[in-house]
């Protein structure tokens, strides 16, 4: 991807390839001896037979054969020789990947014989570590090129097992090298996945999220030292430059907007000249909740600006023979998890003040299912306090509405106006994004989808099932017939107020209009969605600071 200077981000251009230039190939040189045989083994046995059967005009011609043997066998040598130089250079071309054809049968597919481009591979590889909090998992991607874009062709995913405190480079503290062999594992599948004439021209990164950041810089970057030499001194995958960030604790920004383009790849909206109209994503994780559209602006009255405003929240970039201007934000704080926290800390707050300060062991919460419970944390400004969170005896869906709105922060000053909340400007989705796809997924998917809502509905569905949820069993006849649906919601006493944190996020925070249509969705084509693949797709560019690895041929 390239990006356009000024107050956007930038990137490489995702489809410049990588260059397969040859090396300076290996020269050798080699004799072989040459000598004329006294007498034939074979030869022998046809002048005996010609002996025994006499002298004829036709027998003249193994005379002449004889005669032209020896610079016969003087041709032949030299072609054996040429032969042999040919084979001494091919295994260094396909080592430094020079010759995109001979890969082709070797990596092998089965959509085409040759690539669209004769400068790019039939097919690539491309490895990416995502280094989370809880645990380590790799992706294996593999490409063809069968097209004026990559297609993915396969993904191989596997990850680090669970354990108690997580399994993540994070849950190693001090033990950076410990850190860096824990990834060891997941290396294997990506030595078991990729053919060994590939690997020294697959590229790999390792992008870890805010766990790593959470022990301080000082071990974090140890840790990230630990797993570059590692990747580079163990592994033959070329390994992307630091200063391309092969190996980094990746930003927020970053994360949503690789999550767009994994989602629009996928859809097949993205990677070519085509005008399709992108979709939006909406990616709701545990800590923080991230944005990413590509508005438009037809009308320039009605106070509408006649292009997006220029800031932090612009993103510039070319893809597939398009430019596109993004919409992007990542809030921090309001992930699924930490608006959890920040709600049990407003009821709290809102139940102490009314008794005068009083601390408090129990407290009713109207966000929590009725006739459940729910023991939290609270962190007070002095202290932390383990309260219970009761469910209201009545159904009480407005007040926990109240509630989600409230940790929005809807009033806070805003200075790029118009804003969604906390501050934050945002073109409005009502006049900039319309009809466009709407995508939700990470904890959008798996708090809905078991409630059997089905793949797509309407913000104001979202609301009904919010509400149903929030009024207890009396309430839930709807979830019988859906499998699970009932074990789900009596397992979470929360899902009275995550339900309603998601409605309230979606229509009082990005104010999407009620009547608008969204898609929860956890794979498109059997591939994750996620920042992954976007992250990966850059990698196959020459730009994206990699080389192939070069070994000596014994």
């Amino acid at each position: 991807m390239s990006f356009d200077t000024g107050s956007a981000r930038h990137r490489p251009n995702l489809w410049s390839y990588i260059s397969f230039s040859s090396a300076n190939p290996r020269r050798s040189s080699v004799s072989l001896p040459l000598s004329e045989q006294a007498d034939d083994p074979y030869e022998k046995h046809d002048r005996e037979g010609r002996a025994r059967r006499g002298t004829n005009p036709v027998d003249s011609y193994p005379s002449q054969w004889q005669a032209q043997k020896p610079r016969l066998i003087r041709y032949g040598a030299v072609a054996a020789v040429v032969v042999f130089l040919l084979w001494l250079i091919a295994p260094a071309s396909r080592i430094s990947g020079i010759s995109a054809g001979s890969k082709s049968a070797a990596a092998g597919t089965t959509k085409c014989s040759k690539p669209f481009s004769p400068e790019k591979p039939l097919t690539q590889y491309a490895l990416m570590i995502d280094a989370g909090s809880t645990g380590s998992r790799i992706h294996v991607y593999k490409f063809n090129n069968c097209g004026s874009t990559p297609e993915l062709e396969n993904e191989i995913f596997k990850m680090t097992p669970k354990k108690s405190g997580g399994s993540g480079l994070s849950s190693y503290d001090s033990d950076a090298e410990g850190a860096a062999r824990s990834l060891d594992m997941l290396m294997d599948a990506a030595m078991q996945g990729v053919p060994k004439e590939d690997r020294s021209c697959t590229p790999i990164a390792v992008k870890a999220t805010a766990g790593l950041r959470k022990l301080g810089e000082e071990k974090s970057n140890k840790i990230l030292k630990a797993v570059r030499q590692r990747l580079e001194n163990e592994y033959p995958f070329a390994l992307v430059s630091q200063d391309k960030h092969g190996v980094e604790v990746m930003d927020g920004k970053d994360e949503g907007v690789y999550a767009w383009i994994t989602t629009n790849y996928l859809l097949g909206k993205i990677g070519n000249a085509d005008k399709t109209p992108t979709a939006a994503v909406f990616d709701l994780g545990g800590g923080s909740t991230q944005i990413v559209f590509q508005p438009t602006f037809p009308n320039a009255d009605g106070g509408m600006p006649s292009q997006m405003e220029e800031g932090d929240h612009k993103y510039e970039l070319q893809f597939g023979g398009r430019k596109f201007s993004l919409y992007q934000h990542s809030y921090l704080g309001y992930g699924l998890m930490e608006a959890r926290a920040a709600l049990h800390k407003a009821v709290y707050d809102e139940q102490s003040k009314a008794n005068n300060g009083k601390d408090l062991t129990t407290v009713v919460n109207p966000c929590i299912n009725p006739g459940y419970q729910e023991t939290v944390d609270i962190q007070l400004a002095d202290k932390k306090l383990s309260v219970v969170m009761k469910g209201n005896d009545k159904p009480d869906a407005k007040n926990c509405r109240r509630l989600t709105e409230k940790i929005l922060n809807k009033q806070a000053e805003c200075k790029i106006k118009p804003c969604a909340f906390n501050g934050v400007h945002q073109p409005p989705l009502a006049q900039t994004f319309a009809r466009e796809d709407i995508y939700l997924f990470s904890y959008f998917y798996d708090r809905i989808q078991p409630l059997g809502l089905g793949d797509s509905f309407t913000v104001s569905d979202l609301m009904t099932l919010a509400e149903d949820v929030c009024s207890g069993e009396s309430a839930w006849g709807r979830f019988r017939s859906v499998p699970d649906a009932l074990d789900e919601l009596k397992d979470r006493p929360e899902s009275c107020l995550d339900l309603t944190f998601m409605f309230s996020l979606l229509h009082s925070g990005y104010e999407m209009p009620m009547e608008r249509t969204v898609n929860i969705a956890k794979k498109i084509d059997g591939n994750e969605l996620g920042w992954c693949l976007g992250a990966s797709l850059p990698l196959l560019s020459k730009e994206s600071g990699w080389t192939c690895k070069i070994k000596e041929v014994s």
